[in-house]
């Protein structure tokens, strides 16, 4: 049985004043990659204007199991309201990562 790896792109669109909320948030969850076999590729801000997102991830998974573990961790779900408050939109693409 071959284990196909998970890899997302995550466009993440910050509530108007709260984009260092969004960090906050943000610099909380994926703290809790490694432990379900996710890893952060690459991180990036963008400055949301003009529709732009104001943080840009590439996050890679070693299973689908791996992925839907994070995605219902405790923890992390414990912070939807802080979510909330401070991410209005999210958008995220399966993708291929280049080596």
């Amino acid at each position: 049985m071959t284990v196909q790896t998970v890899q997302l792109c995550v466009l993440l669109w910050a509530r108007p004043g709260a984009a260092e909320a969004l960090v906050a948030y943000e610099d909380k969850v994926l703290a809790l990659l490694g432990e379900h076999g996710g890893r952060l590729v690459q991180r990036a801000r963008a400055d949301g204007a003009d529709g732009r997102p104001d943080e840009i991830q590439l996050i890679e998974f070693s299973s689908q199991a791996g992925y839907e573990g994070y995605m219902a961790d405790a923890r992390r779900t414990a912070l939807a309201g802080e979510r909330d408050a401070a991410i209005a939109r999210t958008e995220l693409y399966p993708v291929e990562l280049a080596k």
